[in-house]
């Protein structure tokens, strides 16, 4: 903790069930020297890496569909997300980590990933950063159907679809997951399927 107008006093554990949650009691020095005391939930589910699969071939992206809970109970009509492959660290760097979960969730073994950026996705309450990569796949890297791994429940369905059909699926509202916006906007720009 480098910042000098920051002074946490207290660290209460409110949740150790999925993953922590905590409620953090800080001063803060304000611009004009005045302290404020001031109190925030914090919740810490760890670091994720994200990766978009493509094609240029054939213009195509990888992606995948999964039930989540949190949008369910927040209007999703039936709960299930498009999504880019994503998954926490779980103490692996990122490059190794996005290699297995696209292993595990699409069926893609690859070998060659590159890392475009990084980012706090909710930083007002949640600590985790995401890292955003993007890699190429052909169906000779294909080494499994995917879907997740059983004991964790993930129930995962891999979806290969054109790149501008997914762009059509974000200006539709077919696609809300930022993350995966995030990334074909970034496929976009950059031009990674011309």
């Amino acid at each position: 903790m480098a910042n000098p107008k920051i002074k946490v006093l207290d660290s209460e554990l409110l949740s150790d069930n999925w993953y922590i949650l905590k409620k953090i009691t800080f001063e803060y020095q304000k611009n004009n020297d005045l302290i404020e005391k001031q109190t925030r939930e914090v919740y810490d589910r760890g670091n994720g890496a994200t990766i978009l699969l493509y094609n240029k071939e054939s213009k195509t992206v990888i992606l995948t569909r999964q039930f989540r809970m949190p949008t369910y109970l927040n209007g999703n009509k039936d709960g299930m997300m498009i999504e880019a492959c994503a998954g926490l660290l779980d103490q692996d760097n990122p490059e190794d980590c996005i290699k297995r979960e696209t292993e595990e969730e699409t069926g893609y073994k690859i070998n060659d990933v590159r890392k475009v950026f990084e980012v706090y996705m909710s930083p007002g309450s949640v600590t985790e950063i995401i890292h955003f990569f993007v890699g190429e796949y052909s169906s000779a890297m294909k080494v499994n159907n995917g879907g997740g791994l059983d004991h964790e429940q993930e129930n995962i369905e891999v979806l290969e679809i054109t790149f501008e059909e997914s762009l059509q699926m974000i200006k539709k509202g077919e696609i809300k997951d930022a993350k995966t916006i995030m990334l074909l906007q970034y496929a976009q720009i950059n031009n990674l399927l011309v």
